[in-house]
């Protein structure tokens, strides 16, 4: 109960403060410690994950998650109308496979961040670039641009150990 009523006074100070800090995560949260375990192995960061799949169209969500047991760099992009995931190699950077969407609920999510991408007057990268410019030691592990008030915003989650973290970078 102390630990959680201490998170929320953090929280509640830093927005009360203007920082972007909009939630973190528990430690004891079992995918991000898996996650966390995983990503000592990736020696690609997210950025160049975005900056790989470009081929494949632009970029508009990232993120390293556990698939299967094993890390995964997971791009999701759009060229004209049609959406891609792109898997990037997380040891060398290179794309290691590219295909086309076909589930009705990546569609579904794809559709909505190109809607926000669409909106959005800066890259992925580059908020993910200032995300980790601006909590040095943090390492962004997802990005996903949303919309907030009609403007476009990078949702970026950033770990540093087990400690996880998601701030708001304004694209437009």
């Amino acid at each position: 109960m102390r630990r959680s009523a201490a998170l929320a006074l953090t929280v509640t100070c830093v927005w009360l403060l203007g920082g972007q800090m909009v939630w973190a995560q528990p430690y004891g949260d079992k995918a991000h410690a898996e996650l966390a375990k995983a990503l000592k192995g990736a020696k690609v960061s997210l950025a160049k994950g975005l900056v790989a799949s470009e081929r494949a169209g632009q970029p508009i969500s990232g993120k390293f998650e556990v698939e299967h047991g094993k890390l995964q760099l997971s791009v999701y992009t759009m060229k004209g109308e049609q959406f891609s995931e792109v898997i990037v190699d997380h040891t060398t950077g290179k794309v290691a496979k590219v295909e086309p969407m076909t589930s009705a609920e990546d569609l579904a999510a794809a559709k909505t961040q190109a809607e926000a991408m669409t909106k959005a007057k800066q890259s992925l990268r580059a908020a993910v670039d200032q995300a980790a410019n601006a909590n040095k030691g943090y390492r962004p592990v997802s990005v996903f641009p949303a919309l907030k008030d009609g403007h476009p915003v990078a949702e970026v989650t950033l770990a540093r150990g087990g400690a996880f973290k998601t701030i708001s970078e304004p694209l437009d």
